[in-house]
Order: structure tokens, then C-alpha cells, then sequence
């Protein structure tokens, strides 16, 4: 996301060098292709029916839970939830790595994205010999996150939802007529139409993006079919947020839909907030330095982050199992 203000830069700068034909021409031009990380020794690729993704079996006879992962505005199948991945296959979790834009076969931006391709991955999920259809979870963070909360709400028998950095409302796209010219589409679409969305208001700050988001949420009450309604998801919830996040309000809208689900008498979902972490603060626990400084930059230190994903993946860890079960599910 960071990224895309950049891009956001360089097309206002076209705008006054070679005039509105260049800015439009740049405006059109698709990101640079995301990473696709190889699903490695202990996973195998999925590439049919529309589906992009890396799916860790795991092991063991008999019908186990399976997990829906869903990575951030990175785009593709990142080198982050893979690791993610890894450490949920090694608990028992069947884990599909799904990739929903800027991968072969998908919208290069991150604007007007099918939820059908959630449903379809999910439908693939639980049609895994080895999967239990009734025990299936969703796992994201940051805009995995944000469809990971929609699709709960709207796809049914979601037993869990653990979800890092979340949003409480569905945003606009991501794409350079959005952030130039107003509200062109939404992150989200279904059956071919839009979902509701807030639009981004105002421009980036001195430390990040963060002012746009929470402009945005000043129109909130103008625009209220942009709120995802929590109580619609029947399952449990699990949200993580970092109080120093630099990118978007992450912990307000961890609040909000707190707030929502009282208000509506849904299960009050589980929160785990860390006060010197970010952007960062929920996935696989680093394993080196590099990775840690990177997410620095998105609020929050190297040793709050690297202390709130080990202190997160523990409780995420016990929350599923909770709610999952390593055992089959009764009938």
C-alpha cells in the first residue's frame, strides 16, 4: 500500500510535465508483477478453476480442519504468509495460500476483486479428501484482512476468523484514477457489481498514508453500506492490531467492529492490541533481521513487532485449536 502512494506521486508529477494525455496513459499502467513464492517441498501449486494458490496438506489420516490464508496489498503469493503457511500445516491445519490480485491470471490492481474467487477456494477447500468441511477458518491480515471479514459475513459455516490489521469497512480500489480522480471502484466486487466502499480523502503525511484512512472514516455515517457487518458472521473472531501502525487505523477499526458486534448482540470477538508494534504485528515470528527492519517502517520497533508476532502467534495457535479442534468435529 505504501508503494501505491509513490506511484500516486509520480503520476501528479506527469500530470504537470507532459499534461492530462501522459497522466492518463501512466494512470492505466498495471503494477510491477508480485512475487510468487514456489509452495517448496511440503506444499503443491493450484492453478485451475479460476484458483491461484499454494495448499499445504497436512499430515495425518483422517478428516482435519483447513485454513483460507489471505496475504495483503502485496499482491500474489508473498514470501510472509508463506511462512504463515508453513507453521499452520505443521499444526494440522490443511492451508490454502490463496492469491486474489497481481498474479497471473488476476486483476493487476487491487480494484473491484470477485469474492467469488474466495468462495471458489473455499468450495476447493472443503472438497479435499482429507478436509473436514466443517471445521474451516479464514487467516489474513492488512487487506486480507478487509476480505477476509467480508467473505465470513457472507459465505457460510466459517467456524473461525483470525484476522491481523483489519478494517472495519470496505475501501475504495487500489488504482491511480482512485487516488487522482475520485471514487472509481471498490477493493471488492460480487456478481459483477461493487461492493459499497469508502473513498480516500485527503492527501499522505510526513510519516505514511495514515491521514487518507482516517479521513476516510469521517464519512463513515454518509456512507453506512461501506461498514462490513459483523454480526452476519456466525462464526468466532479473533482480531490483532499494532496501537503504533503507520499504514491505516488498524486499532479504531479494531474498535469499530467491537463496537458493531455489541451493538448488534454478536459474540464479542477476541482482540489482542500491542503498543509498540505496527504494521507488522501479526505473521510468522521473524527468523531474521532484514524482515524485521522492513516492517519497522510501517510503525511500531523491530523488538515490538518481533515481541507482538511471537506473543500473537502463540495465542492465534491456541484460539484455533480452541476453535477448530485437533480432534474431528462431532456430529
Amino acid at each position: 500500500m505504501k508503494r501505491k502512494w509513490k506511484i500516486t506521486l509520480g503520476l501528479l508529477g506527469a500530470l504537470v510535465v507532459v499534461g492530462a494525455g501522459g497522466a492518463a496513459w501512466m494512470i492505466v499502467q498495471p503494477p510491477k508483477p508480485a512475487r510468487i513464492v514456489d509452495a517448496g517441498p511440503t506444499g503443491q501449486r493450484v492453478a485451475n478453476n479460476g484458483i491461484l494458490a499454494n495448499y499445504f496438506p497436512a499430515q495425518g489420516s483422517g478428516p482435519s480442519p483447513a485454513i483460507l490464508l489471505l496475504g495483503g496489498s502485496e499482491g500474489g503469493l508473498g514470501k510472509d504468509m508463506h511462512a504463515l503457511a508453513l507453521l499452520l500445516q505443521a499444526q494440522g491445519y490443511h492451508t490454502l495460500q490463496l492469491a486474489y490480485h497481481n498474479a497471473p491470471g488476476k486483476s493487476a490492481k487491487l480494484k473491484n476483486i470477485p469474492l467469488e474467487d474466495f468462495y471458489k477456494a473455499l468450495d476447493w477447500l472443503k472438497r479435499q479428501p482429507q478436509v473436514d468441511p466443517n471445521r474451516i477458518g479464514i487467516v489474513g491480515y492488512s487487506k486480507g484482512a478487509e476480505a477476509g471479514l467480508v467473505v465470513a459475513t457472507r459465505y457460510p459455516g466459517i467456524r473461525a476468523a483470525v484476522l491481523g490489521m483489519p478494517s472495519s469497512v470496505v475501501w475504495d480500489g487500489m488504482s491511480g484514477e482512485n487516488y487522482l480522480l475520485g471514487s472509481f471502484s471498490s477493493s471488492w466486487s460480487e456478481k459483477g457489481e461493487p461492493l459499497p466502499h469508502l473513498a480516500y480523502k485527503g492527501r499522505p503525511g510526513a510519516d505514511g498514508l495514515m491521514p487518507v484512512f482516517v479521513n476516510g472514516l469521517k464519512e463513515v455515517s454518509a456512507n453506512p453500506a461501506a461498514v462490513i457487518p459483523v454480526e452476519k458472521f456466525q462464526g468466532k473472531l479473533m482480531l490483532i492490531c499494532g496501537e503504533a501502525e503507520k499504514l491505516w487505523p488498524s486499532c479504531p477499526m479494531t474498535d469499530q467492529i467491537v463496537a458493531r458486534a455489541a451493538k448488534n448482540a454478536a459474540p464479542a470477538p477476541i482482540v489482542l492490541r500491542y503498543n509498540d508494534a505496527g504494521h507488522g504485528v501479526m505473521g510468522a515470528p521473524f527468523t531474521d533481521a532484514k524482515t524485521r527492519r522492513n516492517w519497522a517502517q510501517l510503525g511500531g520497533t523491530e523488538v515490538g513487532n518481533a515481541a507482538a508476532r511471537a506473543d500473537s502467534w502463540t495465542k492465534i495457535s491456541a484460539f484455533l485449536r480452541a476453535e477448530l479442534g485437533p480432534q474431528a468435529a462431532p456430529d
